[in-house]
């Protein structure tokens, strides 16, 4: 059987970018199906098969993604609250969406994936597209809101720090990130547990050290947000 080749780089620095990555399935491989699980992120990808760049994310559950023999993938991530200058949309617009992106740029989305298709630096193409098409920078609050709700501070909390109501707070996470608050502090959490659980730490600590009740809590938790147990998640 054929294998499935995935390989991740690094981003431009201060680009909101937070890595540009390809999938590649080999010819004699079957299909390939891959879960996606929700990271606060939005991907743009294009797909060989008929050159089209679509825009995934941000995920509140698990999406099955199929990749068919011989196909191959060239994406760039933006990371959480990165992406709506680029679409042009709040992120809530594109929530748990795989849509294409001519949906949003009409036909320079064509445009753009024939020049992805024609290049032999893809991800330089892809990217350099994206961030040309920004249209001013990201909400300003966004990286503190993250960097708060990553280390567990509550909403009321964050809000405060930022001079908002709680509202006000929500009607920004929204169209930064996809999310209310809480959702996106609860996404950040169950990522912060998966990155300790593949370094090997004991599922206990695991569940203590990333902000959990007890290790039942994680277990549900990961159960909602990938549709699968922990030990098949890793």
């Amino acid at each position: 059987m054929g294998v499935v080749r995935y390989r991740e780089g690094p981003a431009p620095p201060g680009s909101g970018l937070v890595c540009l990555w390809s999938r590649e399935a080999a010819a004699d491989a079957g299909p390939q199906v891959h879960r996606v699980v929700p990271d606060g992120c939005v991907d743009l990808i294009w797909w060989s098969g008929d050159a089209r760049v679509t825009v995934a994310g941000p995920d509140t559950g698990p999406d099955l993604a199929e990749l068919r023999p011989g196909e191959r993938l060239v994406g760039i991530r933006f990371g959480p609250g990165a992406a709506p200058p680029v679409l042009g949309v709040p992120a809530d617009a594109v929530r748990d969406g795989r849509l294409p992106l001519r949906d949003l740029w009409g036909a320079d989305a064509d445009r753009l994936g024939e020049a992805v298709a024609g290049s032999a630096s893809p991800h330089a193409v892809l990217a350099g597209a994206a961030l040309a098409r920004a249209e001013g920078p990201p909400d300003p609050i966004a990286p503190g809101v993250v960097r708060a709700l990553s280390r567990g501070v509550p909403v009321r909390d964050v809000a405060g720090m930022l001079g908002l109501g709680e509202r006000q707070l929500r009607r920004r996470a929204l169209a930064a990130f996809g999310y209310g608050p809480k959702t996106l502090q609860r996404v950040l959490r169950f990522q912060r547990a998966l990155a300790r659980a593949r370094a090997g730490v004991p599922l206990a600590e695991v569940a203590h050290g990333a902000g959990y009740a007890d290790q039942a809590h994680l277990a549900h938790d990961v159960r909602d947000l990938a549709g699968v147990p922990i030990s098949a998640l890793l």
